[in-house]
């Protein structure tokens, strides 16, 4: 198979745009009069070519953005419902970090995510690893579940900021005394609709 050709960006059409005002200056001096008009033709349409493709490029990254925005208050208003799946709610917990000014917001969960279902930069830069429990209401998440977490939250994710989120209404005592020990957040059913609302703090803060 032949390899495919990677995206250009707004900075290497800019670039590109900068070669060609240099070779206008070092060339077209050198160059017959009706030469010279070729090739500033030729330049011309070339910028015009590359200002064109930087436009599309932005224009590209503009949808993106605005189809992950939809994505986000659509999956937030399942969380408010409660009415996710775990996937869904691992994403949701995603889509809060991003409103909230965290970068390189990633969903990890599945098998093999060693404990880790989002990773994120806060917005003073650092790391946050979340672990989505997506239980009933009605149970309480368990020492076990805080401790798989927990033995890896910092020493594989390097997390700053370690957090169990879940949409259980509590945490079992065990479970507290834990996380309390290891340095791991625990946020149920409330403080999460908290953070959703705006009426509560973020894990990070």
């Amino acid at each position: 198979m032949g390899r495919r050709r990677r995206r250009g960006n707004g900075s290497e059409a800019l670039a590109m745009i900068g070669v060609a005002a240099v070779l206008a200056v070092l060339v077209v001096p050198r160059m017959t009069h009706a030469a010279e008009q070729q090739a500033s033709t030729l330049i011309t349409i070339g910028v015009c070519l590359l200002s064109a493709a930087a436009a599309a490029g932005a224009l590209a990254v503009w949808h993106r953005r605005r189809a992950r925005a939809r994505a986000d208050a659509l999956v937030l208003v399942a969380l408010r419902q409660n009415a996710l799946s775990p996937t869904e709610f691992e994403h949701a917990l995603a889509a809060l970090c991003r409103r909230d000014g965290c970068t390189e917001v990633r969903v990890v969960g599945g098998a093999g995510d060693l404990g880790a279902d989002v990773i994120a930069r806060a917005p003073d830069g650092r790391r946050i690893v979340l672990q989505a429990k997506r239980y009933r209401h009605a149970r309480s998440v368990g020492s076990q579940d805080v401790q798989r977490f927990g033995g890896t939250a910092r020493t594989v994710h390097a997390a700053d900021v370690a957090a169990v989120v879940t949409t259980a209404r509590a945490f079992t005592a065990p479970a507290q005394a834990y996380a309390a020990k290891a340095g791991i957040l625990l946020m149920a059913a409330k403080p999460l609709a908290a953070w959703e609302s705006r009426t509560g703090p973020a894990p990070w803060e």
